[in-house]
């Protein structure tokens, strides 16, 4: 490890590596003059001397906003130890940017994740991990009316049942994140919130860690959703969601209880839908109750009676020809947990896995090969010109971009499901 240089604390600056300010001026004391004559090399080589000196700009650059932070913190309450605490050492880390920045082009296709999230050995290893915690999960459950198998499979989606929470300080994350800029406010607020946690004293800097986006624990916690949601309930005085049980399976149960959860209800279950079903209503802003979906002929896979969900959608995650669920407020609020369809869904299905229950009945469209982001932009671009309005293409499906599908698939008398196929990409091309 390098010695470092330090610079003033009153500043709040990081230490940058005394190596590459020596290199740095060595590379400056031996550049060779430029010979207007020469030829120009081909290809252009960056050396060595060139990488330390953008190292040693950005380092400096890096130093300039944690000072310029630290203001702003000290502004908001943290204390001079608290920053020495956490920005002594601090580190961009490149890696961070990387993965802020990376877009993938392929898209995995729900049934592809639902296949690795709800897989059996996450199922069987999730009902030991219950068996093992069942009173810890028991006295959550009991205390924020959240079913034990809800928690237990949040517990497994992010962190496979606490064997995977991330090994990136928070405090390096949410600063790298913060610099870069692409994010800055987002960044600044939790790099705050995260300050505050180690004012609290609930964790040393040293295992406040996680993800590289700064989400942390076993069920991985923005530092603000920590702060607003976070209990004590081993009563040692701190809230550690990275090594007490109780503390964190009363969080996410807190979290969940404070963000709507409606105790005694389902999350949803699988329905079929009868014959000429109008899919256009399989829509997450067509809400009604159970009863109004039963008299459309909407019935159990089991045969048994919907369930009295008095706020209840649609959902076909795979279009037309995939399955369906009818889902309720529940369902809703695992979105305010990761708002994404597949997650909600798959901690729905790995929750009713653990507690026994079936897996999906219907057949997915394996045959189905997702768009790619650049065919997805393709579509909506399209749809645009043909005058089924899905905003701005972007690539990405929304709300807007379904509303689009939905309007060509009338006109083409297609089941208006809205879901994007490469045989619909065709047809508008």
């Amino acid at each position: 490890m390098h010695k470092l240089l330090r610079s003033p604390l009153a500043a709040g600056l990081p230490c940058i590596p005394a190596l590459l300010v020596a290199a740095a001026l060595t590379a400056c004391a031996t550049a060779p003059a430029s010979d207007p004559a020469a030829p120009s090399p081909s290809p252009v080589v960056i050396s060595p001397a060139q990488t330390v000196s953008v190292e040693l700009d950005q380092n400096q650059r890096f130093a300039r906003w944690i000072s310029d932070f630290s203001t702003t913190a000290r502004a908001a309450g943290i204390s001079d130890e608290t920053l020495r605490l956490a920005f002594e050492g601090v580190r961009f880390i490149p890696r961070v940017t990387e993965l802020d920045g990376a877009q993938p082009e392929s898209v995995r296709a729900v049934w592809d994740y639902l296949d690795s999230a709800v897989s059996a050995q996450r199922v069987v290893r999730g009902q030991d991990k219950l068996l093992q915690a069942r009173l810890v999960v028991d006295a959550a459950a009991a205390r924020y009316g959240v079913p034990a198998e809800i928690l237990a499979a949040i517990w497994g989606m992010e962190s496979n049942y606490g064997g995977n929470t991330g090994d990136i300080p928070t405090i390096d994350a949410l600063a790298t994140l913060g610099f870069e800029g692409r994010r800055e406010a987002w960044a600044r607020g939790q790099l705050l919130a995260a300050l505050k946690i180690l004012q609290n004293g609930d964790i040393p800097r040293a295992q406040m860690i996680g993800s590289w986006a700064g989400a942390m624990g076993q069920t991985q916690f923005l530092p603000s959703n920590f702060l607003a949601y976070a209990v004590d309930a081993d009563g040692d005085g701190r809230r550690d969601i990275w090594g007490s049980l109780p503390d964190v399976m009363a969080s996410t149960a807190n979290f969940l209880a404070r963000s709507g959860w409606q105790a005694g209800q389902p999350w949803g279950m699988e329905v079929y839908l009868p014959q000429g079903f109008d899919h256009a209503q399989a829509d997450a802003a067509t809400r009604q109750p159970a009863s109004a979906w039963a008299a459309l002929g909407v019935r159990s896979v089991n045969g048994a009676p919907l369930p009295a969900l008095p706020d209840s959608a649609i959902l076909l995650p795979a279009g037309a020809r995939g399955p369906a669920f009818m889902v309720g407020p529940n369902f809703r609020t695992i979105l305010r947990y990761n708002n994404s369809t597949s997650y909600a869904l798959a901690v729905s299905l790995l929750s009713q896995a653990l507690a026994g229950g079936p897996a999906v009945q219907a057949a997915w469209p394996r045959d189905l090969q997702p768009l790619s982001r650049s065919q997805l932009l393709a579509l909506q671009t399209a749809l645009n010109t043909r005058g089924f309005d899905t905003g701005t293409p972007d690539g990405m499906m929304g709300p807007a971009t379904q509303a689009g599908i939905r309007r060509y698939q009338r006109s083409a008398g297609l089941a208006a499901d809205g879901y994007p196929t490469l045989e619909l990409l065709q047809s508008l091309q």
